[in-house]
């Protein structure tokens, strides 16, 4: 499946909040680690939810079963990526993004051996890559503008966590992954060079709020308040006279050194509302949600994540932005 997993171990933890409307509904959002998700927590820890009026349950998950969570109905939102909303979506659990967080800013990456400096050096060699996954997608459009095929290059099926020592034992020319992986990738192998990343494609990677569809109906009016809290903390994370508190908070959250997390951080481009509206109207390309989500779309079908098309357009609302 096209999926983007955690970068810790499944912590079992909700953040409640008391609200200033008791007569709304409380609304339950399954989170995962992720920079653009994690950040939920400022949020949470500067009071911004409860004075914006919203009773709002943040739900801490591995990233997979953050998923399973939302497609069970134990939460009425979850934090994917907009691929992994269509694979969701084509599982049965409809799913509709109200906000993007951020894209992968380089985060993802082809990671290469000592000697290799370019992808079209990757001709005739081994790749280690979990197929069907978002980097998959990653390294091809990397071949493609490198003027490659897939069929150029030897794809070895490795799942993303064990990509680090693969590269090190030399069974693989490179490997695609993202944060920690592929940052451990680096360290694993001396000499080792990032030669593609998620910074070379801005867009290709989306990570969203995604709600279900049903609820959203319902809790218009709560959600768009939830949307507008996010902003806030978009604005927060991207202001230099603020960022090193909420590196703090970020970083508390997964357990890390704020240092440590400055680095994660660099390698996400959190969006600004305006930034937000223009990659919710309609194009094509990877500057559009709605382009970047049909290129998926395409890639999902085409590597049998699922049979049929989805319908792009019934996943995208962007109109609680305006």
């Amino acid at each position: 499946m096209f999926k983007r997993v955690g970068m810790m171990a499944t912590v079992a933890l909700s953040l409640g909040l008391a609200s200033a409307n008791a007569d709304a509904a409380k609304l339950k959002v399954a989170y995962s680690d992720w920079p653009g998700w994690v950040a939920w927590d400022i949020g949470v820890q500067k009071g911004w939810f409860k004075d914006a009026g919203v009773d709002i349950e943040f739900s801490w998950f591995e990233y997979v079963p953050s998923m399973e969570a939302f497609a069970a109905g134990k939460v009425d939102a979850v934090t994917m990526t907009n691929g992994d909303a269509l694979v969701t979506g084509a599982s049965g659990a409809a799913n509709v993004m109200i906000l993007l967080n951020d894209y992968s800013n380089g985060n993802d990456m082809v990671v290469a051996k000592p000697g290799i400096k370019s992808l079209k050096e990757l001709k005739g060699k081994k790749i280690g890559v979990e197929i069907g996954f978002v980097d998959h997608l990653l390294l091809l459009n990397g071949l493609k503008k490198n003027g490659l095929k897939e069929s150029d290059v030897k794809l070895v099926n490795v799942p993303t966590h064990q990509t680090p020592q693969t590269l090190a034992s030399g069974d693989v020319d490179a490997i695609v992954a993202w944060q920690p992986n592929s940052g451990e990738a680096l360290k694993a192998l001396p000499g080792a060079k990032s030669i593609y990343s998620s910074a070379d494609e801005p867009g290709l990677i989306y990570d969203a709020l995604c709600v279900s569809p049903a609820h959203l109906a319902k809790n218009r009016a709560e959600w768009a308040k939830v949307v507008d809290v996010w902003y806030k903390i978009a604005n927060f994370v991207n202001d230099p006279k603020t960022q090193p508190e909420a590196i703090k908070i970020m970083a508390a959250r997964v357990q890390v050194t704020p240092e440590v997390y400055q680095a994660m951080l660099a390698g996400t481009h959190f969006l600004t509302k305006d930034e937000a509206k223009k990659a919710f109207v309609k194009g094509d390309g990877f500057k559009s949600l709605y382009g970047s989500s049909k290129i998926v779309d395409e890639f999902n079908v085409a590597n049998k994540v699922y049979a049929k098309p989805q319908k792009v357009a019934a996943y995208i609302d962007g109109s609680l932005l305006k």
